[in-house]
């Protein structure tokens, strides 16, 4: 993301380091992991408001789940394999300044 300042005309960007981004996995539940890091010049985020194309794969099963919307920071669904719910809920997030 590239913004400029409107007062000083100052460009500020947020990149994605894509050689960053690592899976949060089942055997991470519940507890924080960094699964992405930003290179942020002049701009600081300071929120994560999660959307739609997030996929996940069931952890026993191995069924893919492909453009999981996680708005409203839950998501469930069914997996047809081990004839079972499966779910992402209550998404939250931190930012660690490095």
């Amino acid at each position: 993301m590239v913004q400029k300042c409107k007062l000083c005309s100052r460009e500020n960007s947020i990149d994605i380091l894509r050689d960053t981004i690592t899976p949060y996995n089942a055997e991470d539940t519940d507890k924080f992991k960094t699964v992405v890091k930003f290179e942020c010049r002049g701009l600081e985020p300071v929120d994560f408001q999660p959307q739609a194309g997030f996929a996940a794969k069931g952890a026993e099963s191995g069924t893919p789940f492909n453009e999981i919307n996680l708005q409203e920071k839950d998501w469930t669904d069914y997996d047809e394999k081990i004839h079972e719910s499966v779910g992402i809920y209550e998404v939250t997030h931190q930012f660690v300044k490095c």
